[in-house]
């Protein structure tokens, strides 16, 4: 049976995690796959990581496996997929998941990015392909993100309108290949680097459509910061500087 391993760095989602996690597994409750997810949790004041390990004791199954990796203190997204992703591989995930804590992205498409991934080596649960969008968000945060993306597509000349987004499945030959200690940038722009390397390795890429939903519950862990982030690392990966 393969094995499907989800990634999902939280810091202060209680409200959230357990809800998701329980429509993580209602989701692929019909696919025929095991499924681990891990939660990366960065000691999270609210007791985000006490909520994993009580649920735990309750949810766990032969097919379906929550674990929790309790790291010490908020040290940034980059670094918590970069364990998170270590740690799937090591465990044996054929392919591994990364997704967001506040339902952002739903687990509703988990489904259709397992069907994708037979034919490709990276799936982007894209907001910029026909049939995606995004739901809650004000005009400025629409025309931000747009523009943000179709820099970084003309920049770097790669075939993926959603460069920017944290809904992603690869292959574990992908990562195998290209390594994670290879990918140096910190923070959110990990997720950026991740996919430019991917294509840039020839591998290959589709997109499936989702509705991005901004979070109900909790507060937003995105900032300007991001966003300068991300543009100054579409210039930096277009003319090879170190990162």
């Amino acid at each position: 049976m393969r094995t499907l391993g989800i990634v999902v760095p939280t810091y202060n989602e209680a409200e959230n995690i357990k809800d998701l996690i329980i429509k993580i597994k209602d989701s692929l409750k019909e696919t025929d796959i095991k499924t681990r997810v891990l939660v990366v949790d960065d000691n999270s004041p609210d007791g985000t990581g006490r909520i994993v390990d009580e649920l735990m004791k309750s949810i766990n199954s032969e097919i379906f496996i929550l674990d929790c990796l309790h790291r010490a203190k908020k040290n940034g997204l980059g670094g918590a997929y970069m364990e998170g992703m270590k740690n799937q591989l090591s465990y044996g995930a054929d392919y591994i998941q990364q997704m967001d804590a506040d339902f952002s992205h739903d687990p509703i498409y988990l489904p259709n990015l397992l069907k994708e991934i037979e034919t490709h080596d990276l799936v982007i649960g894209s907001r910029y392909v026909k049939g995606g969008g995004v739901l809650n968000w004000n005009l400025y945060r629409r025309l931000l993100s747009r523009a943000g993306n179709i820099f970084a597509k003309c920049i770097l000349w790669i075939p993926v309108s959603d460069i920017t987004g944290g809904f992603n499945l690869y292959r574990r030959g992908v990562l195998e290949k290209i390594g994670l200690d290879s990918i140096k940038t910190p923070g959110y722009g990990f997720l950026l680097e991740l996919k430019y390397q991917t294509c840039k390795s020839g591998f290959r890429v589709g997109e499936s459509p989702i509705i991005f939903k901004d979070r109900e519950k909790g507060a937003s862990k995105i900032s300007k910061k991001y966003i300068i982030e991300a543009l100054l690392l579409t210039i930096k990966l277009k003319f090879g500087k170190h990162i």
